[in-house]
């Protein structure tokens, strides 16, 4: 198991930001790809970020583009999601997921199968 917990959720007006933080217990948070994905109610869950082990490959969701910066600091073993201009639509639970393999290039890996270790998921409610 590799427990991942995200933090930094909540309620913010169309138009706000806000920053999730997902922090990884082990050692080889370093290894591995990491990505953002999200449920909104009655949805099934989609990709919105991802970023390789080294930080130099990533890939977003056409709706989040621009809007969304993915990053990673290896040296404190978490990810974050920048979220801006965030619009209600945004409104989801968000989850942060360790790829399943090591040293894995990430473009294309946009399916929950690529994934092996979730988060609980925080919820971001955007209001209108």
């Amino acid at each position: 198991q590799v427990p991942l917990l995200e933090s930094g959720g909540g309620l913010v007006q169309a138009g706000g930001s806000l920053r999730l933080s997902c922090a990884a217990s082990g050692g080889t948070f370093s290894r591995y790809g990491m990505g953002w994905f999200r449920q909104a109610p009655g949805k099934e869950r989609e990709f919105v970020a991802g970023i390789n082990w080294n930080g130099r490959q990533i890939n977003y969701a056409d709706s989040v583009k621009v809007r969304f910066v993915i990053s990673r600091d290896n040296t404190k073993n978490t990810v974050y999601l920048q979220m801006n201009s965030l619009r209600p639509e945004d409104t989801a639970v968000y989850y942060c997921a360790r790829h399943r393999y090591s040293f894995y290039p990430i473009i294309g890996r946009t399916t929950e199968a690529d994934y092996d270790y979730w988060g609980q998921g925080i919820q971001v409610t955007v209001s209108s």
